[in-house]
């Protein structure tokens, strides 16, 4: 499984993205510069946590009209996978490639610390190697993490089983406890928390890499039935 990490102006979290998909996973990976037109022949796309283009005018608000997302559209709507994380949840809202919106935090402070996650689904090429029974712990800093949508929305997604991570300690005033999200088709995950900074023991937990491993066992084909 190849994995491709966009690199937006002002994003900070791609080197870490790119770690745990090389050197922990032991999977090819590259950069992707916001800039290009193409993809390549990737399996994963990464949108990484940061400020892209400095988080000016609205966080994402910029970095939706990179020339690199019009090729994140056409790969998503074709069924590859795309993951976004912190920023990269935020631009994928403002792209319309997931509902919603990520608005400030409740407190109107920004967050950094380590918080408690349950799955909210095991259904998803993000989520099928989770354990709905277990909690994870994983970092967050965000200043606009506080995800929000209209009933309906919210509605659509408990009942679409589209709700991927919920919060157990809410640090944001998310409505629902909301973490992260999927796409009607399944393919394209947004998530506050950072699974890439929690992805091996050295960095005091390994929890993130669930969402690794999950991708990588969705990229395994079943074995026929005899």
């Amino acid at each position: 499984m190849k994995f491709g990490v966009i690199v937006f102006p002002g994003s900070n979290c791609d080197h870490d993205a790119f770690w745990a998909a090389s050197h922990v996973l032991n999977q090819p990976a590259e950069f992707i510069w916001h800039d290009s037109a193409r993809l390549g022949d990737v399996d994963v796309v990464i949108l990484p946590g940061g400020f892209s283009y400095g988080d000016y005018l609205r966080c994402g608000a910029l970095a939706r009209f990179s020339p690199v997302m019009k090729a994140v559209r056409e790969f998503a709507a074709q069924g590859g996978l795309v993951l976004g994380v912190c920023n990269g949840f935020q631009i994928l809202v403002e792209a319309g490639l997931l509902p919603g919106a990520l608005i400030r935090n409740r407190g109107l402070k920004f967050v950094c610390r380590t918080v408690t996650l349950r799955p909210g689904t095991t259904d998803s090429p993000f989520t099928c190697a989770a354990d709905r029974d277990r909690s994870y712990r994983l970092p967050i800093a965000h200043g606009e993490g506080c995800y929000f949508a209209d009933e309906r929305t919210l509605d659509e997604l408990e009942s679409e089983d589209r709700v991927a991570f919920r919060y157990v300690d809410n640090p944001n005033g998310s409505l629902r406890n909301i973490a992260g999200v999927l796409n009607r088709e399944r393919n394209v995950m947004g998530m506050m928390p950072h699974p890439e900074r929690a992805a091996e023991a050295l960095l005091q937990s390994s929890d993130g890499l669930v969402v690794f491993q999950s991708l990588l066992r969705a990229a395994v084909p079943a074995p026929a039935a005899l």
